[in-house]
Parts: C-alpha cells; structure tokens; sequence
C-alpha cells in the first residue's frame, strides 16, 4: 500500500468519525427544545464544521471537478458538449445507456416482484426465519465474490470437455452443445441482470417482510368478513399498507442498479455488449485515458440518479404530512 493509499483510507475514516459526531450533535441540538444561546450555535458550528470541511474536500470538490472535466479533452482543450454527445451519439455509448435502462427497469421490478410475493408466501409459515435467511443470505457476498460464483454457473468448455459450468452441463446432459452465456448478445446482459435480482431480492423480502407484518390484523379480518378473497385482500389492503416501503425498496435498488460497477467488470468487463455506464466511465476514465468522456458519463450517471431520489423524498414527505 503507497503512502498516499493509506493517507487516503486515513482521510475516509476521519472524515466518517467526524460526519457521525456531526449528525449526532445536530439531532442532539435540534430535540432539545430549551431556548437557544449564542453559545449554543457556535457549538453546534463547532460540531458541524469538522463534517462539512470533509464533505467540501471529499465530495462537493470532486463533483465540481468532474463536471468541469467533462468539458474538457484529454488535452485539457475546451470542447463544450463534445463529450455529451459522444455519449448519445457513438454506437458502444449508446448500447452502454440502452443497457442501462434495461437494468434499471429489469432489476427493481423483478427483485421487488419476487421478494414481496415471497414475503407473502412464507409469512407466518413453518420455518419462516429459515427460509427468509436462506433468500437473505446472497446479501452478505460482495457484487465480485457474486460475479466470481456466477462466472462458474455460466462457464463455458468446447465439445467434448468435461463441463464445470452449471448451466452448459445442465445443456450437455440433455444433450445440447455448450453455449458461450457470456459471449452471446444480448442474452448475456439478462444472465448479468439474473446476478443482481439473485442479490436484491434478499433486500426486498427482508423489508416488505417487515412492512406486512405492521399491518393492523384489524384491516385484514374486516376485509375477510366482508367476503374478500386472498387476492383482493392482497390487491385492496396489503400493497396499499405498504405503499412507503414498496417505494424505499424500489428506489434503493435502482439507485443500486444505476451504479453497478462490480457484477459488469468481474464477468465480462464490459465486453460482448454488456458495459453500463458505471463500467464505461471506469473504462474511458482509466484505461482509455479519456477523463472527459468518463466525467460526462458520471454527470449523466449523476442525472439518472436524481429524479428517483427526489421522487423518493416527494412521497416520504406526502406520507408525513397524511400522519
């Protein structure tokens, strides 16, 4: 490790000690409702400062500087839009957004399908905590060791070779030939997408689960003596109930999707028409030496992200207000 790697893990450790103590010591001054001195705002700045001097350095600064880069070549001449619309204008930028977008509505839409109807399913059933471990447990791996485990399942071997990929034995034992998962466009995109739901649907359960269990009882026996199926229960009390979180979970996991780096790079590296745009700015930033381009890609990254968090505060603040 170099001397400006440890200074740098260095920096992240003080910088989150002093963001904790931060936020701690601005909760801690807004609960208190006693009257308020001068003393007491400039311990509040004293507490602050620290936090907001790091977030200046380690946030806000390398966010003014990458959208400025992405203004700029390589050479650091100006080239305005250039960089934009390499993005929305060269054949492998483009396949790199299409792919996004199919991630970002693929995974939170299959992930939170399959983790709320699981939630449903084992709800108050024998060995609940087992089986809610068992779809929790992929949550612990990191997105590499879930892109290692998978690269296994989808490895391939020519004809003839003993196959150590699930998949491809699976096809040999049926006796099919062996088929490049990882090579074959644009099927290897949805087996990528198959690594992210198997990882997000754990997440998914885990809080819907939650969600359904604090739902008054009250509501779900009126509606059953009203004559209301399980279905229509479902439809007309349930999802309604957990409308809030159902929004936290889809959210979360498409932010989580916008930015996935790891599952891309660890697989296939972005080869055979499978990059993201979290992937490609990697690529053009670092080994195409293109510091422009990677930086237009972050802010367009950066703009993706946006309208699904202020969607998401716009109906957590709806929600506070109807209580």
């Amino acid at each position: 490790m170099t001397t400006a790697d440890l200074l740098g893990k260095i920096l992240q450790v003080v910088g989150g000690v002093a963001i904790f103590v931060a936020v701690i010591g601005l909760l801690l001054f807004l609960v208190d409702r006693a009257p308020k001195r001068g003393r007491d705002y400039i311990q509040l700045v004293a507490f602050v400062s620290p936090a907001l001097i790091l977030l200046t350095i380690g946030l806000i600064y390398p966010a003014i500087r990458t959208t400025t880069l992405a203004f700029f070549s390589r050479t650091g001449a100006w080239t305005g839009f250039d960089n934009f619309i390499w993005a929305f204008t060269q054949p492998d930028a483009v396949r790199t957004l299409i792919n996004t977008v199919i991630w970002v509505i693929l995974v939170p839409l299959l992930s939170t399908a399959i983790g709320l109807a699981y939630a449903v399913f084992i709800d108050k059933s024998r060995g609940e905590r087992f089986f809610k471990a068992l779809v929790f447990m992929p949550m612990a791996i990191s997105f590499v060791g879930a892109g290692i485990i998978w690269r296994f399942v989808y490895d391939f071997k020519s004809q003839g070779r003993d196959q150590i990929g699930l998949l491809n034995a699976i096809v040999v034992a049926f006796g099919g030939e062996p088929v490049q998962w990882l090579q074959s466009a644009p099927l290897n995109t949805f087996l990528l997408i198959v690594v992210m739901v198997w990882i997000q649907t754990g997440f998914a359960m885990v809080v819907l689960s939650a969600a359904i269990k604090g739902i008054p009882t009250e509501q779900l026996e009126a509606a059953q003596l009203d004559g209301t199926n399980a279905w229509q229960r479902f439809f007309n009390v349930t999802v309604p109930g957990i409308r809030g979180s159902l929004v936290v979970v889809v959210t979360t996991i498409s932010i989580a999707t916008l930015k996935v780096f790891d599952i891309v790079r660890t697989m296939t590296a972005g080869n055979f028409d499978t990059s993201v745009v979290a992937n490609e700015m990697y690529t053009q930033a670092f080994r195409a030496n293109e510091p422009g381009r990677g930086s237009a890609l972050a802010v367009i990254l950066f703009l993706l992200v946006l309208p699904i968090v202020i969607y998401n505060v716009r109906v957590l603040r709806q929600q506070r207000e109807v209580r």
